[in-house]
């Protein structure tokens, strides 16, 4: 027995059913050959397909590479074609004879943008505020005949530098310096690289984009602070200092006994060598533990130098801190771009060296909203124990209650020094109880209010 059966698809599909002497059936599909029809509308589809992207192609590369004066003068010499050939006027072959001769100048200056490579180098990743980087454009003639000049466009952050490229020999190379001021704190991107050529008369336009890209970091002003400012406590499980003290663990040395001694650090082998009463002395141990707490709202901020200020001011006590081996914890509301912490929470930055610290310092932005300093004070004083210091980092819109307040939310064991950024006041240092509030109107003040605070 068999079976044909077909759908509107053009083939036709035969089943075939045997049953054999034991019982068992057999059954065999076979499919036969597409029909011409079918081959033929198959063949019209995929034609179709690859003109429609051959249209596409055509129109977007006449897009880009013709100019609104070259459609101009293109449109001018159709309009020539119509007047001249049937209108009859003489003037429209004029006007096409411009036209043709206006296009026949400029094409040549299209060859060749293909044939460069460009590469983009920099003598420094990580630069200061303020500070020159030299970065330099390499353009490489691939070809063996000359490439014509042109220009390429470099992206810097969000602006693009022209770039002027001279005439480049066979397989000849020039590199263009540009030097590069970083005014401002942030990271900028380097990147990508645009070469355009252009004729005279700006009929056409050619352009080839290398999409690599360079990152960099330019860091915050900061200032050097003196040793011993990042916090200090005494602790027995902390490291010997070279502060003398009459009972701690670290033997330094013996002397004479003075009256009010204990008789428990009495050394008897020099007493009774010496005939006099001598007593042990000990190398004070100390134990720093940091914590620094940056406000990043904008709203507690005059204007953006404030900012830029307090700014270079915290990442000052951090990379202190780092140089004296202080244990840190550096905190803000502020959280790294692709991080996954909640709304609310703290984001501590990296500090495990001072270059990873200061790129975190760079990548900090301004918060339009966020926790209030309460908050961030009253999360690091529940979350980190034993913290002999700490920071609090804001601007002048937060006013004295506010940082008696968060202050007060920390242990009486804990010295909290609050750094107050106010652009072009006069330094001031102002004690209540175990916070000290240091008031800085420039970066420069910074170490001297803190030697003052320390004391105070």
């Amino acid at each position: 027995m068999s079976t044909e059966t077909g759908r509107n698809t053009g083939t036709s599909q035969r089943t075939y059913t045997r049953h054999t002497e034991l019982g068992s059936t057999v059954t065999s599909t076979s499919f036969e050959r597409p029909t011409r029809r079918t081959r033929l509308r198959r063949s019209l589809r995929r034609s179709t397909r690859r003109w429609r992207r051959r249209l596409l192609r055509a129109r977007r590369w006449l897009g880009e590479t013709i100019t609104a004066t070259g459609w101009l003068i293109l449109g001018a010499g159709v309009a020539g074609v119509i007047a001249g050939g049937l209108l009859g006027w003489v003037e429209g072959w004029y006007l096409l004879c411009i036209s043709v001769i206006l296009v026949v100048c400029a094409s040549p200056f299209l060859f060749g943008v293909r044939a460069y490579r460009m590469t983009i180098s920099t003598d420094r990743e990580r630069v200061f505020a303020g500070s020159e980087v030299a970065v330099a454009l390499r353009a490489e003639n691939l070809v063996n005949r000359p490439a014509l000049p042109s220009v390429a466009e470099l992206t810097v952050g969000d602006a693009v530098v022209e770039v002027p490229i001279p005439l480049l020999g066979p397989k000849a190379e020039r590199k263009i310096p540009l030097p590069l001021t970083a005014p401002n704190r942030g990271v900028i991107w380097l990147g990508p690289v645009t070469v355009s050529k252009r004729d005279p008369i700006g009929l056409f336009r050619r352009e080839m984009t290398w999409r690599k890209r360079l990152r960099l970091w330019v860091h915050p002003r900061i200032v050097m602070l003196p040793q011993h400012t990042a916090g200090m406590v005494r602790d027995l499980d902390g490291q010997s200092s070279r502060v003398l003290t009459d009972s701690d663990l670290s033997f330094h040395a013996v002397r004479d006994y003075a009256r009010g001694d204990s008789y428990r650090h009495v050394h008897w082998r020099s007493t009774a060598k010496t005939g006099a009463l001598m007593v042990r002395q000990y190398e004070e141990s100390r134990l720093a533990r940091v914590a620094l707490v940056f406000d990043a709202l904008r709203s507690e901020y005059v204007d953006n130098q404030e900012f830029e200020l307090a700014v270079s001011a915290a990442a000052s006590i951090s990379v202190q801190a780092i140089r004296d081996g202080r244990e840190r914890y550096i905190a803000s509301a502020w959280h790294p771009e692709g991080s996954r912490a909640g709304v609310g929470e703290l984001s501590e930055l990296p500090s495990r060296t001072s270059t990873m610290m200061l790129d975190a310092w760079a990548e900090l932005e301004a918060l339009s909203e966020g926790p209030s300093l309460e908050y961030l004070a009253h999360r690091v004083s529940h979350t980190r124990d034993q913290l002999s210091i700490v920071y609090l980092v804001v601007g002048s819109q937060t006013d004295m209650l506010r940082l008696r307040r968060a202050a007060s939310l920390f242990p009486a064991t804990v010295r909290v020094m609050v750094v107050r950024a106010e652009r072009l006041a006069d330094p001031r240092s102002v004690v209540s109880g175990e916070t000290v509030v240091l008031t800085v109107g420039a970066l420069g003040d910074l170490p001297q209010l803190l030697v003052r605070g320390s004391k105070g």
